[in-house]
């Protein structure tokens, strides 16, 4: 006789959310051995433009070189420990330079002048040199891995596109990394980065939080995501002509996008950090980055083809549908946070039948933190 799957399944403890302990821990254990999207590659546009960014408990410094290829340090002079940048992004004129006590180094990381080094010979400048972080471009964007041995980025990251498409190459027909920035809000979240993601994967509060967003999506009122379903992409409504805040038309299609994908909407999660969305003529796409139990940074991008961008097309449309989702979506992450260090949340909530695939990513949470 085969088993009936239960209606309800539980979540992770409450203690997940706010313990400083457990924190840590996934600061340790998943975002500082994880790759994780940092930053859009077009926004280190010269040789000399640097960005800092933060992983773990981390500065990592971003510098395009003077050959074009960008690379990642550790934010951290050899010498006494002070941070080379703290300015979030900039242009260096030649080199990266200590302003403690002016030890400098090149673009590649290596140490090439300080005071009085000409009579210390035996400093090895390789050696002394920047700490390199690993890194990866792909989609357009720069993704970083501050572990010693990383991850396959295939099998992580672009594996995790697989998965939801059910083949990667899908993903090639938007074709992400020759797209332009459109706009760029960030979202200062009073939330767990996991409550999160588990809400981006859910659409169970679909109906009763989002009444723009099921208007363009009827199907979404139903109560299952996009992410419930391998390969599916939700379909707009009948009279809508795109995915715009009163679906009115948007810019043309990505000229890449196939008729199936047309007038679908398709949703991707890159643990442990990286929301992607897909649509016709655009793509949106959002980076967390965890400060505090209780606190996340999200950066949300919405790329459009250059030509659209260059042309001064009004996108407000476009971009008020998404950023109405994420308020909603936040402000409700923002009401469950407090409840996570109560009484009734000591053992959990549940997940319905159409929220059991979180289980999956709690599984994943806890085997990384064993």
């Amino acid at each position: 006789m085969t088993a009936v799957q239960p209606s309800l399944i539980s979540t992770l403890p409450g203690r997940y959310y706010t313990d400083p302990g457990i924190f840590a821990a996934e600061q340790d254990r998943i975002f500082e051995r994880a790759w994780t999207c940092v930053a859009l590659a077009a926004d280190l546009a010269a040789p000399g433009a640097f960005r800092t960014v933060t992983v773990g408990r981390e500065s990592v410094v971003l510098v395009r070189g003077r050959e074009g290829a960008v690379r990642a340090f550790l934010n951290v002079c050899r010498h006494r420990g002070a941070q080379l940048c703290t300015e979030e992004s900039g242009q260096l004129r030649r080199n990266l330079q200590c302003p403690y006590h002016a030890w400098t180094y090149d673009f590649t990381g290596k140490l090439i002048a300080a005071p009085n080094l000409t009579s210390m010979p035996d400093i090895d400048r390789v050696e002394y040199g920047l700490l390199p972080v690993h890194l990866r471009e792909w989609l357009g964007y720069v993704w970083i891995c501050l572990g010693d041995d990383p991850p396959s980025f295939e099998a992580d990251v672009a594996g995790e596109v697989a998965a939801r498409l059910g083949d990667v190459a899908l993903i090639d027909h938007y074709a992400i990394d020759g797209l332009a920035l459109g706009r760029r809000i960030t979202y200062d979240v009073a939330a767990n980065w996991k409550l999160i993601i588990e809400n981006f994967m859910e659409c169970y509060h679909c109906a009763t939080i989002h009444p723009e967003l099921t208007e363009v999506l009827p199907e979404f009122a139903e109560g299952y995501a996009a992410q419930f379903f391998v390969g599916h992409g939700a379909e707009f409504g009948a009279d809508i002509e795109g995915f715009t805040v009163d679906g009115t038309a948007g810019p043309e299609r990505l000229p890449g996008v196939s008729d199936d994908q047309d007038r679908r909407y398709y949703a991707i999660t890159i643990k442990p950090q990286v929301f992607i969305n897909l649509v016709p003529d655009h793509v949106i796409l959002h980076r967390m980055t965890p400060l505090a139990p209780d606190r996340t940074i999200v950066e949300c991008d919405w790329l459009f083809a250059p030509e659209v961008v260059a042309s001064g097309k009004d996108l407000d449309a476009s971009v008020e549908l998404f950023h109405r989702v994420n308020v909603q979506d936040f402000d409700a992450c923002e009401r469950t946070q407090p409840a996570m260090s109560s009484r009734a949340y000591l053992n959990g909530g549940v997940l319905v039948p159409s929220e059991h695939h979180i289980g999956a990513f709690h599984d994943w949470v806890v085997q990384k933190l064993e």
